[in-house]
């Protein structure tokens, strides 16, 4: 019994010690804490320490929601769940506002999407004399609407 225990831990360190010698340079960590404290570190440990620290604390979702940590923020609005979450339960309230020029439907989008203040008014304006080609039919989902919206305000 001894003997299988002693040898299951020698095939062990081989392994890990060979892994580590003879890694590749890659990079298969994502985005986190992890990646910045074993940044450079090509090991097939640290890159196995890197992937559990950012999936144990998770960092990794701070950092792809707030753009940190090595991370990039998505570059679409379907990405951001909140905004997702707001069209697709006020489509039709945000139709009203967005046909109107205004109202806190609006100036909610406006906010989620992260229009700065003083650009609320030209939004709201190119919004309002888009309206059609936001809202393309009654059928229109929500996500159809917030890839409509991002391809007017990519123009802004």
């Amino acid at each position: 019994m001894r003997k299988s225990i002693v040898f299951v831990m020698v095939i062990t360190f081989v392994m890990v010690i060979s892994g580590t010698a003879f890694a590749l340079n890659q990079k298969n960590t994502g985005c986190g804490l992890g990646s910045i404290l074993f940044e450079n570190q090509d090991a097939l440990s640290s890159q196995t320490f890197a992937v559990t620290t950012n999936g144990t604390f998770g960092n990794q979702t701070f950092g792809m929601t707030s753009g940190t940590s090595n991370c990039e923020r998505p570059a679409n609005y379907v990405s951001n769940q909140k905004l997702t979450d707001f069209v697709a339960a006020n489509m039709d309230n945000l139709a009203r506002d967005i046909a109107r020029g205004n109202g806190e439907y609006l100036k909610t989008l406006a906010v989620l999407i992260g229009v700065s203040e003083g650009q609320h008014a030209p939004f709201y304006a190119t919004l309002q004399s888009n309206f059609s080609k936001i809202y393309t039919s009654n059928n229109v989902t929500h996500i159809e609407v917030l890839n409509n919206i991002e391809a007017l305000v990519a123009y802004m």
